[in-house]
């Protein structure tokens, strides 16, 4: 009709008439293509038979399909806007063996689904698993009408030549679209994905996805996607689109509206043909590489609930609770501060020279009525055979003394300082000719019997200052460029996160992961605030501190020249500085927890706990302390094997075999170089040097140890390391850095436990604010560590493991059991850092050569 118009506008137009033989040339021509159609389709195949059939829901339909017919199934049903039905396909194949699969083609009004059975999904290495029973729900677009007619068809063909028994059922879902906090239980397996939709209520912007399950295995995928077609439910295309997490027990995914335009999305759960993602069990692999393998029973029962999340509110109460929980310590400190200012004050106006009679200034200068020293009861091991350089004056008081606070020999201050001068004139360069002098002269001090921290605080206090110093500047510069690619690393993975929607890429507790803007997990992030703050607060302390005592030595007060521990503040702003850095990296880490960047909230933890062991050390050994460069090569080496650990560690004796080894062989020279105050040479004649001393103090003759509490300190050390290696060595733990941490902490427990015992021994006390501290920290240390070990999460395990440990939060419906260990933990390390600071207090108007070394 259409030539035959067009040719008669042709001749219309035309002046001429048209020729007698167009008509039969179009007839011709027609014949012609008619003819080449039906002999092309006779080459192909024989022509199909179509039958079409209305078709109703609920209806299981049995029926034979083979290569020459197709069988079309007509369905309609009514929609509207306000309510929404899901449509399930449910199809199964009767027979054992099969030509061809049947292919199934469902064709609705703006969706199209089709899928073969038996159905094929492959696993890992190209694995083949057969189903042929298959369910899928239809896509179910939004209508604009309040109620519209819909119509679909589903296709059924095949190629094979045989006749195959299929049976189709179409079914309503009732329960599609799930309610708020209403639960609703279904049954899901490989071939028969299920999914629902959610609606956001009005006033809710952010819900809760949580599917469960009572067992563990199958291993599935909860997945959520915006309302479009085709939804994605089959475990090789359910990570797509949308949000998704492998989940064995447990799931959650915390849903925001503003990432939803539609205000509704879906929820999908796909069971996976594999168990391996889970961390379950690999199936063998199959002999031929195209074998169909049976895939068994693999249904999973589970519920799921959409429940509301926390609003705004909510994340102003646990902001503001986290401020000022921690501004309140500022406030604490302001007032401590001002109430031993004004005891200081009223102390220095009672002790006031003027104001006394010369009698009380002789007591308080530590003379009786004619102007001798009081004698003192206490002996520090035996004088007698003391090998050192005290003066005659210091042995006869010594052995004469009677009564004395704190048990310490009392001479005037000018003395004194008559005597400090004398001492320092010692280690003048003019007064030596030669270095190898020098050296005789440190080892007859360092090796006495007995030693006080006079004969360790020898050097220029200027040069000491300068060289704890560079502890603080090594650290800062240390801390800049370490956090720099940490913080643009943790942002990467959050935005890969937010990208693909892989939720397995963090370890969250998804059941209390709040999030703000692009962060996934806002408060885990917000509760390392404390270490930020206190260990700013802590700087502060020390630096009132060290303003104070410089201002002492500007004046010339002889309590700060010659009195008490030596005031060095250089390891003390590093342990603050690390505290703080503790809290960034600590935060960058929780940005997006997973087991490669784990080192970043582990590495300032292993600097703390090194530091505090050198401060310990330097109090009563300020001149052998270990230089900052020294100090921060053993920590980096710390920290090197931490990382090897935690990637080649688990599983691998040969790395525990080494690492053992290092570490025994570490704690063995470490023991020496302390037990003999560095006066020791690690070179060609060590070997000659032990068997000698073995042979004249073991063999010879029978001796014990000269320095018998540093021989005691160094056995106890050395039984907590090698059982600690020979543990690590059996039990090869997985977890690496915590099991490196622990090494770490157990060492400053037990020096820090011999350092009190020790103080107390020597006749010292512990100031009250110190004894509190103490006190206090070691309750709070308690509770945090029990927190610690709830384990709501870890990497050490597959992500879906690692959410069998979430639980929801615990604490004003924002923070979880670990927020509450970065809060107990920052307080407790304050506290620490406090003790550390103050327990010496008590010897500040104590002469040094009266305060003994251990």
């Amino acid at each position: 009709m259409v030539l035959r118009s067009y040719w008669k506008s042709r001749l219309k137009r035309s002046c001429f008439p048209a020729p007698r033989w167009i008509r039969p040339g179009l007839a011709a021509l027609f014949w012609f293509c008619v003819t080449q159609l039906v002999c092309g389709a006779g080459t192909v195949g024989e022509v199909k038979y179509v039958v079409q059939k209305d078709a109703e829901f609920d209806v299981t339909y049995n029926d034979t399909v083979t290569s020459e017919n197709q069988t079309i199934y007509a369905f309609n049903h009514t929609i509207s806007r306000n309510k929404t039905e899901g449509v399930r396909v449910t199809v199964d194949v009767m027979q054992q063996q099969l030509e061809s699969p049947i292919l199934f083609v469902i064709r609705q009004k703006q969706a199209v689904m089709s899928f073969q059975v038996p159905l094929i999904l492959r696993g890992l290495y190209q694995r083949k698993y057969s189903y042929k029973h298959v369910g899928r729900t239809l896509c179910q677009p939004p209508t604009r009408a309040a109620s519209e007619t819909q119509y679909f068809f589903v296709d059924v063909s095949t190629l094979s030549s045989q006749g195959t028994n299929f049976q189709l059922r179409v079914s309503r879902v009732e329960s599609f679209t799930l309610q708020t906090d209403r639960k609703f239980s279904f049954t899901a397996s490989p071939s028969q994905p299920q999914f629902f939709k959610y609606v956001f209520p009005d006033g809710v912007d952010t819900v809760i996805v949580k599917v469960n399950s009572d067992v563990n295995f199958p291993c599935s995928v909860m997945s959520v996607q915006d309302i479009q077609c085709p939804v994605y439910d089959l475990d090789n295309n359910v990570a797509f689109i949308g949000m998704y997490q492998t989940m064995t027990k447990k799931g959650a995914i915390t849903v925001q509206r503003k990432d939803f335009p539609s205000n509704s999305f879906y929820v999908v759960v796909v069971v996976k043909t594999e168990d391996e993602a889970c961390g379950g069990p690999l199936r063998f692999y199959p002999l031929r590489p195209d074998e169909l393998i049976d895939a068994g029973n693999r249904t999973k029962d589970l519920d799921v609930v959409v429940s509301p999340a926390i609003n705004s509110e909510k994340y102003v109460i646990g902001m503001l609770f986290c401020l000022g929980i921690f501004l309140s310590f500022y406030v604490l400190t302001l007032l401590v501060a001002c109430v031993e200012n004004k005891r200081m004050k009223r102390r220095e106006l009672f002790q006031n020279p003027s104001d006394m009679s010369p009698a009380e200034t002789a007591s308080l200068l530590g003379k009786n009525g004619d102007g001798k020293t009081p004698a003192s009861p206490y002996e520090y091991g035996s004088f007698a055979d003391n090998g050192s350089t005290l003066s005659s004056e210091a042995i006869t008081d010594t052995a004469t003394s009677t009564d004395n606070n704190y048990g310490y020999l009392e001479r005037s201050l000018d003395s004194v300082a008559r005597s400090r001068q004398e001492s320092l004139s010692s280690v003048e360069e003019d007064d030596y000719d030669t270095l190898e002098d020098i050296d005789s002269d440190k080892n007859i001090v360092r090796t006495k019997k007995y030693l006080c921290v006079s004969d360790l605080a020898r050097k220029d206090k200027r040069v000491l200052s300068k060289k704890y110093q560079i502890y603080f500047w090594n650290i800062a510069t240390i801390a800049v460029f370490y956090a720099l690619p940490v913080i643009q690393l943790v942002i990467t993975y959050q935005t890969v996160v937010n990208v693909t929607g892989n939720q397995d890429i963090c370890y969250y507790n998804f059941l209390c992961a709040h999030p703000l803007g692009a962060l996934s997990a806002f408060n885990n992030i917000l509760s390392n605030l404390g270490y930020v703050m206190l260990g700013l607060l802590f700087l502060l302390i020390v630096l009132k501190r060290d303003v104070t005592h410089n201002r002492a030595l500007v004046r010339n007060d002889l309590n700060a020249l010659e009195c008490g521990i030596p005031k060095h503040f250089g390891v003390y702003y590093a342990m603050g500085t690390a505290l703080m850095m503790e809290g960034l990296l600590s935060a960058c880490y929780h940005v997006c927890p997973n087991y490669t960047n784990f080192q970043f909230d582990t590495s300032f933890m292993y600097m703390i706990a090194g530091l505090c062991m050198l401060k310990l050390y330097q109090k009563r050994h300020p001149d052998i302390n270990a230089s900052a460069y020294t100090a921060y090569a053993c920590l980096a080496a710390v920290i090197f094997f931490s990382v090897l650990g935690v990637v080649f560690g688990r599983g691998n004796t040969v790395f525990w075999i080494v690492f053992s080894v290092i570490h025994i062989l570490a704690t063995l020279l470490l023991s020496t170089q302390l037990y003999y105050m560095g006066r020791w040479r690690l070179d060609a004649g060590i070997m000659r040097r032990i068997v000698y001393v073995i042979y004249t103090d073991c063999i010879r003759q029978c001796s014990g140890p000269m320095y018998i509490d540093r021989m005691v300190l160094l056995v106890m050390g050395n039984i907590v390391n090698w059982s600690l290696a020979a543990y690590g060595l059996i039990e090869r733990p997985n977890d690496f850095a915590s099991y490196l941490l622990a090494i770490a902490i157990c060492n400053l427990l037990l020096y820090f436990a011999f350092y009190i015992i020790m103080k107390l021994r020597s006749g010292e006390r512990v100031k009250c604010l110190p004894l509190v501290c103490i006190l206090f920290t070691a309750v709070v240390w308690g509770f945090a560590l029990y927190f610690f070990f709830q384990g709501l999460s870890t990497w050490q395990k597959t992500p879906a493991e690692s959410r069998e440990h979430n639980r929801d939060c615990i604490l004003l419906s924002f923070f979880d059991d670990h927020d509450i260990w970065h809060f107990l933990s920052s307080i407790a390390m304050f506290g620490s850092f406090l003790v550390l600071l103050t327990m010496d207090d008590d010897l500040d108007t104590v002469q040094r050569d009266k305060i003994y070394v251990f």
